[in-house]
C-alpha cells in the first residue's frame, strides 16, 4: 500500500495552484446553480395554480370542459367577470367582507399593541398569569367554540351583523398579534424615550415621536396577519352569517359554486370570481410588502 502524496502548494507549479484555487469557485457556482434550480422549480409550483386560475377566467366554459388544457388563453374575454359582477351578488359581499375586515384590523392592532405595551414595559401583578393565558387562548381548537360563540353573540343579538362576526375574529387573532408584536416593543429600548424625556419632552411625546415610528413595521406586519384571516375566514362567517343579504365572499363563492352546481357549473364563472377575491388581497400585500419585509426581519432578529 504506497504512501499518500502531500503536496507543497506553495512550490507547486503555477497550473496546480491556479486549480487549486479555482475548485472552491467552482463549488459555490454549483451550490448557486443548484438552489437557484429549486428556487425556480419551488416558485413555479406556487406560481402555476394562480396563473391556471387567472387564465381559466378568461375562457368559456365549453373550452375548459375540453379534454385538451389550454395553458395560454388565446381569444380569451372578460364575459366571465362581467358575468359575476353584474348577475350575482358580489358588490355586496365584496362591501361586507371589506367592512369586517377593516374593523377587525383597527380593533386587533389597538388592543395588541397596548397588551403588548403592557407585558413588555411594566410590572404589574398577574402579568405571568396574562401571558401564559394568551398562549392557551391561541391553542384552543377553533371548532371547538363555534357553539358556545354562535350562542354568545345570537344571545347579543348580532348575528348576521358585521359586528358580530368581527367580536369572533378580533377573539382569534388577537392572542398571537399581542405575541407577535411583544417582540417588536421589548426590542425598542426604553432608554430612548428617557433620553428624549431629559431633552424636554414628555412622555406622551417621546413614545409618540420616538418609540411608535419604530414600531410602525411591526405593526404593518400584525396588520397584514389580520387582514388574511379576516378576508379569508370560512367557517366562523358560515355559522355566523346565515342571512342571503349577509354574506362574506368566501360564502358568497360557495353559494355561487351550489347555485352552478344545479345546473352546468361555469369553471370560467367560479374562476372569475375567485380571482375577483384575490385581487384586494395581492393589493395590499405589494402595498405594504416593503414595510411587512422589514418588519418581519427586525421582529426576528430582536425576538
Amino acid at each position: 500500500m504506497s504512501a499518500p502524496v502531500m503536496v507543497d502548494r506553495a512550490h507547486a507549479p503555477v497550473t496546480v495552484r491556479v486549480q487549486a484555487r479555482d475548485r472552491p469557485r467552482r463549488s459555490r457556482r454549483v451550490g448557486r446553480a443548484v438552489l437557484a434550480t429549486v428556487a425556480i422549480v419551488v416558485s413555479l409550483v406556487w406560481i402555476f395554480p394562480v396563473y391556471w386560475m387567472v387564465s381559466s377566467s378568461l375562457l368559456p366554459n365549453i373550452q375548459l370542459q375540453s379534454t385538451r388544457p389550454t395553458f395560454v388563453p388565446i381569444g380569451g374575454s372578460v364575459d366571465n367577470y362581467r358575468a359575476v359582477l353584474t348577475g350575482s351578488g358580489f358588490p355586496a359581499a365584496l362591501r361586507m367582507s371589506l367592512a369586517v375586515t377593516l374593523l377587525t384590523v383597527a380593533v386587533v392592532l389597538v388592543f395588541a399593541f397596548l397588551a403588548a405595551l403592557a407585558i413588555s414595559r411594566f410590572r404589574f401583578r398577574g402579568r405571568k398569569a396574562f401571558v401564559l393565558t394568551v398562549l392557551l387562548v391561541q391553542m384552543l381548537p377553533a371548532e371547538g367554540l363555534f357553539i358556545a360563540q354562535y350562542k354568545l353573540i345570537g344571545s347579543l343579538n348580532l348575528l348576521n351583523s358585521v359586528i358580530g362576526v368581527s367580536i369572533i375574529y378580533v377573539g382569534a387573532v388577537v392572542p398571537f398579534t399581542i405575541w407577535m408584536l411583544r417582540g417588536f416593543v421589548a426590542g425598542v429600548p426604553a432608554e430612548l424615550e428617557e433620553a428624549a424625556m431629559v431633552d424636554g419632552l414628555s412622555r406622551p411625546q417621546a413614545f409618540l415621536r420616538i418609540t411608535f415610528p419604530l414600531l410602525a413595521p411591526g405593526l404593518v406586519a400584525s396588520g397584514v396577519y389580520a387582514f388574511l384571516q379576516a378576508w379569508n375566514e370560512f367557517t366562523v362567517a358560515l355559522v355566523i352569517l346565515q342571512s342571503n343579504e349577509a354574506k362574506t365572499l368566501p360564502i358568497w363563492l360557495r353559494s355561487f359554486l351550489q347555485a352552478s352546481a344545479s345546473r352546468e357549473t361555469d369553471w370560467g364563472q367560479v374562476m372569475a370570481a375567485s380571482t375577483l377575491i384575490a385581487i384586494p388581497v395581492i393589493a395590499f400585500f405589494l402595498i405594504v410588502q416593503g414595510r411587512m419585509t422589514s418588519g418581519l426581519m427586525s421582529g426576528a432578529v430582536k425576538g
